[in-house]
């Protein structure tokens, strides 16, 4: 009999049909449905394994009632949606999606870049009403793109890849780091406190992990210290910034604008950001290309593969 697999989301049709094919799945997903926790208890109780995303929680009592559960596939690179030290005290491995939304997650960062900057959603929401009269001089001005400077908090896979394309846009770039990175050749990047990058960025990029010394990262005295031109950019978790800072700062004209993809009680959105035309918002967008999402789902099934054979998973994570 083939391994029990619980899947708490739908995910893409071609990795769905890798799981009908080599897994007995406890239940089929449904489009749009999100999981009671009576679904995730039932689910994991009789599952060997089981592919969870962001959304779900992952805590310490559900794991302690699945008593046939190798191995929790987070279909995401981030993991702070699973209490890892308690699957580790049961013996079940935790995994993740790093490396294949890097560059998805990236080409998003600059989509809001540009967003915002250029006014892209706000022109198009004006342009729909009919009432556009015509060119004018001093119609609808953003901001420069090329030649300003991009600030990167984390640089990590997907901040170092959000760097790099600032390269064609003749951008400097400084970052705060916990550790230096190297830059590509020809290319300099610049490490610096998190205050300095704060000050002398243009563009301001998050891409850090979500834990206690992230949350709240951007907070009122940070983004005082901001440009009143800067625009900040997240594509990392929601709650790394502060939404009720951020929105006071925006009213106050403290920073220019920001693009988020992101929320802090997601899918709940701050309402003072719901009415700022100079702010752009997605749902949570930032691996989501058919390719990506995909590719997410085959490294799922390889690190269960991995583990219900008895081997090592290619991509397991652990607490501390």
């Amino acid at each position: 009999m083939p391994p029990t697999i619980y899947v708490t989301r739908v995910l893409p049709e071609p990795v769905m049909a890798a799981l009908r094919e080599g897994y007995r799945l406890v239940s089929e997903p449904t489009e749009g449905h999100i999981p009671t926790d009576e679904d995730l208890r039932t689910g994991f109780a009789q599952a060997e394994a089981v592919i969870c995303t962001l959304a779900d929680r992952i805590d310490a009592a559900l794991l302690s009632n699945a008593p046939h559960l190798k191995i929790v596939a987070n279909y995401a690179v981030g993991y702070n949606n699973i209490d890892v030290a308690a699957a580790q005290a049961s013996g079940i491995v935790v995994t993740n999606t790093p490396d294949v939304l890097t560059a998805a997650t990236a080409d998003l960062t600059w989509a809001l870049l540009f967003a915002v900057a250029r006014r892209v959603v706000e022109g198009d929401r004006w342009l729909r009403t009919g009432t556009w009269p015509g060119w004018a001089p001093t119609q609808m001005l953003g901001h420069d793109v090329s030649d300003k400077t991009l600030g990167i908090i984390g640089m990590g896979r997907i901040g170092q890849a959000v760097a790099q394309r600032a390269q064609g846009f003749r951008m400097p770039v400084v970052y705060a780091s916990r550790r230096p990175v190297t830059a590509p050749a020809g290319v300099a990047w610049k490490r610096d406190s998190l205050d300095e990058v704060l000050r002398r960025s243009d563009f301001l990029s998050l891409h850090v992990p979500l834990t206690e010394t992230t949350s709240h990262l951007i907070s009122s005295r940070e983004l005082s210290l901001m440009k009143p031109t800067a625009i900040l950019l997240n594509t990392s978790r929601g709650s790394v910034i502060d939404e009720t800072a951020l929105v006071s700062a925006l009213q106050r004209g403290t920073i220019a604008g920001a693009g988020l993809d992101v929320y802090e009680h997601e899918p709940a959105i701050h309402p003072g950001l719901m009415t700022m035309h100079n702010v752009v918002l997605l749902p949570h967008l930032g691996s989501a290309t058919q390719e990506t999402r995909i590719r997410m789902g085959h490294v799922c099934l390889d690190n269960i593969a991995a583990v219900l054979s008895g081997g090592s998973a290619p991509n397991q994570v652990r607490s501390g």
